[in-house]
């Protein structure tokens, strides 16, 4: 329509062209003269709205990734009954909370539960292990003093090459 427009062409011959009313090829020629080829692209990608953000996403994978013994919950692993009821989000099938998991990489199915640290500083050190991976990727803003380029090693024995 933007084409046919520069090219001379009247509002009435371009619609009839187009298959569209004037008023929509006036309604594209005005977007066009106010935001340029931005408005070419449009913001409306169809299909519903994310329901949760990304701070509600993080927090989500944080407790699917934890054992629900850390929450005072008599059980060693979750269910998708039992993470959603825990949750207490609004309005979230359990196929929903499927999918958001699955998105997220969370299979939160395979915690191993049987293996524990022994050492009293673990989940202080835990803690900043996943502060450090949210840095990595993206997620939290370092702080001041906080790394802002962080690398990870794994040291396995002759196998590390």
């Amino acid at each position: 329509m933007v084409l046919w427009s520069a090219q001379g062409m009247t509002v009435q011959k371009t619609a009839e062209l187009a298959f569209t009313s004037e008023d929509r090829v006036r309604d594209v020629i005005h977007n066009f003269n106010a935001d340029g080829f931005g408005s070419l692209y449009p913001k409306y990608k169809g299909g519903r709205l994310p329901k949760f953000v990304l701070p509600q996403r993080v927090e989500i994978r944080k407790i699917a990734k934890s054992q629900p013994a850390g929450h005072g919950l008599p059980f060693s692993r979750w269910s998708l009954v039992k993470l959603a009821g825990f949750l207490v989000v609004e309005d979230i099938s359990h196929e929903g909370l499927r999918e958001l998991l699955r998105a997220e990489m969370v299979a939160f199915q395979a915690i191993k539960t049987w293996k524990g640290s022994r050492d009293p500083d673990y989940a202080a050190k835990k803690a900043r292990i996943e502060h450090l991976y949210a840095i990595a990727d993206g997620q939290v803003i370092p702080d001041d003093g906080e790394p802002s380029v962080i690398f990870c090693v794994d040291e396995f024995g002759p196998l590390n090459l």
